[in-house]
């Protein structure tokens, strides 16, 4: 089995299939303040999904098991179903997820499910409109979304995830009722501590809601019963005692899990990052010119290299320029 030099196999990779985003997200997007016509990877610099496709192939060779699509917003790209049927094809793929912010699901989850995706995962931060526009960045309806959420519900694509980055001063205060509206939906809440991904977030360490308080904030109201961490999984698990719901804790700065961290990342324009907080990536795109068994030989050299543990070292290690969150997918 391939394994890195800290002994992590490679079971899991996330796609960036697009880099472009209808939200502007505080904590992940470019804000106006980056230039209200911010650009993004232009169509020819991105990966063909069959490109994408037989990539996926040869790290099937190497362990991964897993696919993650993420962008950008994924549903802003074409023919992502298409997309999506290919790589179900792939024998070796056990699981098939896709996160997304939720606003084209009403008419598009019914396709995504026919055509192979197992299950989904929504990014939501509040429940409030005013809120919520100000996370978002756009005066979009907060109902769109939670009519895409019932839309992935209709389409049967559970588990669905709801995830919540939580942001003190922004939706601390909302953490109960989110978990209150939920509950009763049997849908996993994934509670999210703000992370220092990229540069534009302008992240600071008192910005950031441990998960242990929200815990303690939530068990103030609710019983709940801990599943633990299993190895390879980011998420501490608990389920609420009443059999209604689930609620999940990522704790990347308080706790972090970067020793058992199984997954590689794919950007849109085909670099390969080991890390979501790296600096750079490799170039795989230029690769697609050789065989696949030279992609295959080159893959390999660069995950028996890896040594990333970001998250471990965050304390002592220097500032310096990451790449952005929806250019590798978080």
């Amino acid at each position: 089995m391939l394994k890195d030099l800290l002994q992590r196999p490679i079971r899991t990779m996330r796609i960036s299939v697009i880099d472009a985003c209808n939200f502007r997200c505080t904590y992940c997007m470019p804000t106006d303040k980056y230039g209200a016509n911010y650009k993004f990877l232009p169509k020819k610099q991105l990966l063909t999904f069959d490109e994408m496709v037989r990539l996926i192939s040869i790290f099937t060779t190497l362990g991964v098991r897993k696919i993650k699509i993420t962008g950008g917003e994924p549903l802003l790209r074409e023919n992502i179903c298409h997309f999506i049927s290919s790589v179900s094809q792939i024998p070796q793929i056990e699981d098939i997820s896709l996160t997304t912010n939720g606003y084209f699901l009403p008419r598009q989850a019914k396709n995504l499910k026919d055509a192979g995706l197992h299950r989904i995962t929504i990014s939501l931060d509040s429940l409030q409109q005013q809120n919520f526009q100000k996370i978002i960045g756009r005066k979009y309806s907060l109902d769109r979304v939670l009519q895409g959420i019932a839309a992935a519900e209709d389409a049967k694509l559970f588990p669905i995830k709801i995830n919540v980055v939580v942001i003190k001063g922004y939706n601390d205060m909302e953490i109960l009722n989110i978990v209150e509206y939920f509950k009763k939906k049997h849908y996993i809440v994934r509670f999210i501590e703000y992370m220092d991904v990229g540069n534009v977030n302008a992240w600071e360490m008192r910005h950031v809601v441990p998960s242990k308080q929200i815990l303690q904030t939530i068990q103030e109201k609710y019983a709940l019963v801990a599943h633990g961490l299993q190895y390879g999984e980011v998420a501490s698990r608990y389920v609420h005692e009443d059999g209604e719901g689930e609620i999940n804790f990522i704790s990347s700065v308080t706790e972090p899990f970067c020793s058992s961290c199984v997954r590689a990342r794919l950007s849109a324009e085909g670099k390969l990052y080991t890390c979501l907080f790296a600096s750079k990536g490799h170039d795989v795109k230029s690769m697609l010119i050789k065989s696949d068994d030279d992609i295959r030989d080159y893959l390999s050299n660069i995950w028996q290299k890896r040594s990333d543990r970001y998250s471990e070292e965050r304390s002592n290690t220097t500032k310096k320029n990451k790449v952005e969150m929806y250019h590798i997918g978080g």
